[in-house]
């Protein structure tokens, strides 16, 4: 098993691969997100009306519960410094709630222990292994669904449902500026992903009663909550604050003793083992993951450059970080050939 990027020709532009891409590629080789972009380039000097607009939401219904907001915390920089700013910068009194679908990476707890205690703040730790038979189900029948999203559908459930049940109004999450909101991946760049993770969850709950209430998408889970009356307001602070991750990681290991795990892809970013394994099923079925649409989304908003893109796209994982991660789904490497 050779772990390697199958992305092949990208756009001149951005990061989107011309290979198994569902998007289109002009003459000059740029991809139809690029060509057809005539969104406004992120100005800094805009933040202020924007951390207004945050400022209202986090504020809108703070007197409802104990909790103002929850925040989900997994140890990296990103959902670190969102729990900062929530504390600090706010002076609102979050919940910090940690996933553990069974393969997160230890400093990365670490990590999250050390905030919560540093920042006084309570915090909430969740942990299962409901979801190995579905992620097993993924490898062995060589499904093109994509493990990170199925992953999200079922995190995102377990928090709409504790901050329905806790009142907590607002849900916060460290999305940067390139990634969608609430897992939203009926985009161009996620058409395919979404049609394989839809086909598939559809086979494996006719043929597994244990999921037969499991929701084809993150779009299906807030619906229910809806319905239910527990839906509450999801955001980011990264979408409306001007620092970007260079700021914001330097200003978490001054003031939390935070510290960037010694595994990680992409480049300087914190995910479970899982991650690892999702992102190469991706590369094999797609010709690209999830972070090339990120990341090449940042590009055209002027956020990010393509070489820096490219830098941190570099596959830095072997063969050896996957393997137990595969064991741990009674799965073999000859299960990732294909």
């Amino acid at each position: 098993m050779e772990v390697k990027n199958e992305s092949g020709k990208l756009c001149v532009k951005c990061v989107m691969p011309e290979y198994k891409s569902d998007i289109t590629f002009n003459a000059a080789g740029q991809c139809s997100l690029c060509s057809g972009h005539k969104g406004a380039n992120y100005r800094r000097q805009e933040s202020p009306l924007l951390e207004t607009e945050l400022i209202k939401m986090l504020t809108r219904n703070k007197k409802r519960g104990r909790y103002h907001c929850l925040v989900m915390c997994s140890g990296g920089k990103d959902s670190t410094a969102a729990l900062y700013y929530m504390k600090k910068r706010y002076k609102l009194e979050p919940l910090a709630f940690t996933f553990d679908n069974g393969f997160e990476l230890p400093d990365a707890l670490e990590n999250v222990r050390n905030t919560v205690e540093r920042l006084g703040v309570d915090s909430l730790m969740f942990k299962s292994d409901f979801m190995l038979d579905m992620f097993a189900a993924i490898v062995k029948s060589r499904a093109k669904a994509v493990i990170c999203h199925v992953c999200s559908i079922w995190y995102m459930g377990i928090v709409l449902r504790i901050a329905a049940g806790l009142s907590i109004p607002v849900i916060i999450g460290g999305w940067t500026k390139g990634q969608f909101s609430r897992g939203r991946i009926r985009h161009p760049e996620f058409s395919s992903m979404a049609k394989g993770t839809a086909d598939f969850l559809e086979r494996f709950r006719r043929q597994n009663p244990k999921y037969r209430d499991f929701p084809a998408s993150v779009e299906e889970v807030i619906k229910r909550a809806g319905r239910q009356k527990s839906a509450c307001t999801v955001i980011s602070p990264h979408w409306f604050l001007p620092f970007d991750q260079e700021e914001y990681s330097g200003m978490i290991k001054r003031e939390l003793g935070w510290k960037p795990t010694a595994l990680s892809y992409p480049a300087g970013s914190t995910n479970c083992r899982l991650n690892f394994l999702s992102v190469l099923l991706s590369l094999k079925h797609y010709g690209y993951s999830h972070y090339h649409a990120e990341m090449s989304r940042m590009i055209r908003r002027g956020i990010l450059t393509r070489e820096e893109a490219l830098k941190r796209l570099e596959i830095n994982f072997r063969e050896g970080d996957i393997l137990p991660v595969l064991d741990r789904l009674g799965c073999r490497p000859d299960d990732l050939c294909f």
